[in-house]
């Protein structure tokens, strides 16, 4: 889909934010239904707008709830609340993009790994899903929040790579950096934030990308993938014969899958089992 370039029609100001807010009204009954899918224009594409100072989380709240009514916007309210948390957190700890929240993370065993750290920079881990955001942010400076989680966990726990590493890449390339947003959502990914995710949760990058239907987002941004079906697109490696027809070879047009997603999670529940025992 068009909208997919990311914002290649984002119009920067306050009558670029109004007019965001327009746009999203007409669609915000379906927030909650299509927010996760990174094929669908889900979002409210609202962030560069507010991490700008374009337009107020207020101006934005009361924007959506006075056209469709607070009951049906409940979960884009929701969601700003969540950023305004963020707000407060870096208020009462302002080195949060530095220093865990739990003190067990201070020990945990990250690994240094320039070449990984670089594979998942580019958009070259082999696991689609996670490519096709890491190439996305790159050309357009955005990536679906969804695909953010995914990748974000895919560094820190497939990769044991320290998620400063990762805080700092997507602060340097993002359109809507914003620093009590971003170092939250990374220690919410880690496990190490104040209010997170436990670790033990670990994204299945493969189980993601087909329970939020990322073929077509895969497509747009993985276009070596292209003309691989639905049910091989989010894990080419399975499907041999798809590839054969696609004339992708793994190692060459695509790369293999840097890890594998069942002993990287047995390394990574290792790892944190060690932290905690320490």
């Amino acid at each position: 889909p068009d909208w997919a370039g990311g914002f290649a029609d984002w119009q920067p100001g306050e009558a670029g934010a109004a007019a965001r807010v327009a746009d999203f009204a007409r669609r915000a009954a379906g927030y909650d239904a299509t927010r996760n899918l990174p094929a669908v224009e889900g979002t409210s594409r609202l962030s560069p707008h507010l991490t700008l100072g374009e337009i107020s989380p207020n101006a934005a709240w009361h924007g959506i709830a006075d056209a469709v009514g607070e009951a049906v916007a409940e979960p884009f309210l929701r969601e700003l609340g969540w950023r305004d948390f963020g707000q407060n957190i870096i208020d009462q700890f302002p080195d949060y993009g530095d220093v865990p929240g739990r003190a067990a993370f201070t020990r945990f065993p990250f690994r240094d790994d320039p070449e990984g750290f670089q594979a998942w920079a580019r958009g070259q881990t082999g696991y689609p899903i996670v490519d096709a955001g890491m190439r996305q942010l790159w050309a357009t400076g955005w990536m679906h929040n969804r695909v953010r989680m995914i990748a974000a966990s895919f560094l820190v726990k497939h990769q044991l790579i320290d998620w400063r590493q990762g805080e700092r890449w997507f602060w340097d390339c993002l359109v809507d950096a914003d620093y009590g947003s971003n170092s939250l959502g990374w220690q919410w990914v880690m496990g190490s934030g104040v209010d997170s995710s436990p670790f033990n949760r670990i994204f299945a990058p493969v189980g993601q990308s087909v329970r939020f239907a990322a073929a077509d987002y895969i497509r747009r941004w993985v276009p070596e993938l292209a003309h691989l079906p639905d049910d091989a697109i989010h894990a080419p490696w399975e499907a041999p014969q798809a590839l054969l027809r696609a004339g992708v070879r793994l190692g060459r047009e695509y790369p293999e899958p840097i890890v594998n997603h069942e002993a990287a999670r047995a390394r990574a529940l290792a790892a944190f089992a060690a932290a905690r025992t320490e």
